[in-house]
């Protein structure tokens, strides 16, 4: 753990639920049929008739099962990063934190999402919108870098 002292506006909630759940308690995802071609983001492509092995969430995203959680994100913090209010982020923490990894960290007692930037002896954590503050790290700061965030996960239709 960093000691340290954020900058932070207490008016600010957590940008992440404050419960993680170990993927290892989670069920099996079942292995979904993939087809082999791409979907065109623009104009249509014709279907391909034939389907290749399956996607299992589980092998894509969780590399350590017993290191690897997940949490729900709150807020739009890390909108510019493609994730939202709602997902689930898949969360490693046998990954080392390195700059400019997504990272779920705790700060002074509050889990948040944020872009870790660590050059030149200062450490701050970067929201992905810049309607949100910067939190920057000072020697008074509780900081504790919990995990990498390796992937999420979006619902459309509830």
């Amino acid at each position: 753990m960093l000691n340290a002292t954020a900058i932070i506006d207490p008016s600010l909630q957590p940008t992440v639920c404050q419960q993680p759940v170990p993927v290892a308690m989670l069920a099996a995802v079942c292995a979904t049929p993939m087809f082999v071609s791409r979907v065109a983001a623009g104009f249509p492509s014709p279907a391909t008739d034939y389907m290749e092995e399956g996607l299992d969430l589980n092998e894509f995203l969780v590399q350590h099962k017993a290191a690897s959680f997940l949490f729900e994100v709150k807020g739009d913090s890390m909108r510019n990063a493609g994730i939202m209010d709602g997902d689930k982020v898949v969360v490693d923490r046998s990954i080392e934190p390195r700059h400019n990894k997504i990272v779920i960290a705790v700060v002074d007692g509050e889990f948040t999402i944020k872009r870790l930037y660590r050059r030149a002896g200062r450490i701050e954590l970067r929201p992905e919108n810049p309607a949100h503050a910067t939190i920057i790290i000072t020697p008074d700061t509780q900081l504790e870098i919990w995990g990498v965030v390796v992937g999420s996960v979006r619902r459309y239709i509830n």
